[in-house]
């Protein structure tokens, strides 16, 4: 495995982390469906959180909440919709950004509540 995918899982088991700190219940990690991946699939107060991690190293140019493009976004929704469909899910759903950028050996993360919606 690359150095890249390392730094990626890395940065997903950071967002887990935090959410679970933040008392988020994780229903599923990188969860498949088609061409769509989500990257963390949780719970909290009666809401189905869809959370997209995106994990960079510190000189990153791009603005993170940008790194997110419609064809993403379209996959996301599908690949949700898929997962509250195939578990008959009631709960409302919501779409997060986590953004953590690696900094001097330690992480900067950001959550973003309600990131993107359906279109």
């Amino acid at each position: 495995m690359g150095k890249h995918n390392d730094f990626g899982s890395e940065g997903e088991q950071f967002a887990v982390d935090f959410l679970l700190k933040a008392g988020y219940e994780i229903l599923e990690r990188n969860f498949r469906y088609l061409k769509a991946e989500v990257d963390i699939i949780a719970k909290k107060d009666d809401i189905m959180v869809i959370v997209e991690v995106k994990a960079r190293n510190d000189g990153f140019l791009e603005d993170m909440n940008t790194v997110i493009n419609r064809k993403k976004i379209k996959l996301l929704t599908l690949a949700a919709d898929h997962y509250v469909t195939q578990n008959a899910i009631e709960e409302e759903v919501r779409f997060d950004l986590i953004t953590i950028i690696k900094k001097n050996g330690g992480f900067n993360l950001e959550h973003v509540k309600n990131a993107f919606y359906f279109f």
